[in-house]
């Protein structure tokens, strides 16, 4: 019984000590976590006092979900590069919407004829020209009366800066003679005649581009004369000068 009571009376009471030192520590090293946070974003230093605050103080969830409901949601800033793109969006749609309007301005007269329409999308400005304006039947061609309307055209065109694709369409009522085997010969050439007038007339020719889509794209239906009529077209499109994106693909 004495050696227990020798024992007894000669234990550490300072062990305490340690484990203050290690809970200063670490309350140390906790502030100077939340103060970072709190520098860098005071949108996720809420989210981690929220967070901390359901782990210590025991919230349900309910509570937690309440408290995180009324954090700010974070605001994230456009990036330089994306601000100038969407500048030059805006620049390029409001020159391409002043050409849009002077092409239907210089061919009101065929405009109002149903004759020639001019429409604006994203890919850039179309003028569509029904075929009976520019060729005969069957013929590339193009007819003297179609000689105003297309170095009217290019006189817009020859000091705009943008590419010019011209294609040529048809109906699907089949052609096979010595010039054209198929549609798809006579729609090329069609679009051919047009850019050898815009060429004699200044525009430069690293711009302008022919594309032979023969009877494929119709936009009116082929059962009727009236459809036909519609579909036998060379469309003159002014492309967007804002560059594609392109991403690549992975292989695997």
């Amino acid at each position: 019984m004495a050696r227990k009571k020798y024992e007894a009376e000669h234990e550490n009471h300072e062990r305490w000590l340690i484990s203050y030192a290690d809970f200063i520590t670490l309350l140390f090293a906790f502030f100077v976590v939340m103060y970072a946070i709190s520098v860098v974003n005071e949108g996720k230093y809420k989210v981690f006092s929220v967070s901390l605050g359901d782990a210590f103080g025991g919230k349900d969830k309910s509570t937690a979900s309440v408290a995180s409901s009324n954090v700010p949601q974070l605001i994230v800033l456009p990036d330089p590069l994306v601000k100038r793109r969407a500048e030059a969006m805006r620049r390029e749609k409001e020159r391409l919407t002043s050409l849009a309007q002077k092409l239907t301005s210089t061919l009101a007269p065929l405009v109002r004829e149903g004759k020639v329409r001019v429409t604006q999308n994203s890919r850039g400005v179309s003028v569509e020209i029904n075929a009976s304006v520019l060729f005969d039947p069957g013929d590339a061609t193009l007819t003297p009366a179609s000689d105003q309307a297309l170095r009217a055209l290019a006189v817009l065109l020859k000091d705009d800066p943008h590419a010019v694709q011209v294609e040529g369409h048809t109906d699907p009522t089949p052609i096979r003679n010595a010039l054209f085997p198929s549609n798809w010969e006579l729609s090329a050439v069609r679009a051919s005649s047009v850019v050898r007038l815009f060429i004699d007339s200044g525009v430069a020719p690293a711009r302008l581009t022919v594309v032979g889509h023969g009877a494929n794209i119709a936009v009116a239906p082929n059962d009727t004369p009236e459809g036909r009529a519609r579909n036998r077209r060379v469309a003159v499109t002014i492309l967007s000068a804002l560059p594609d994106t392109t991403t690549e693909i992975p292989t695997g």
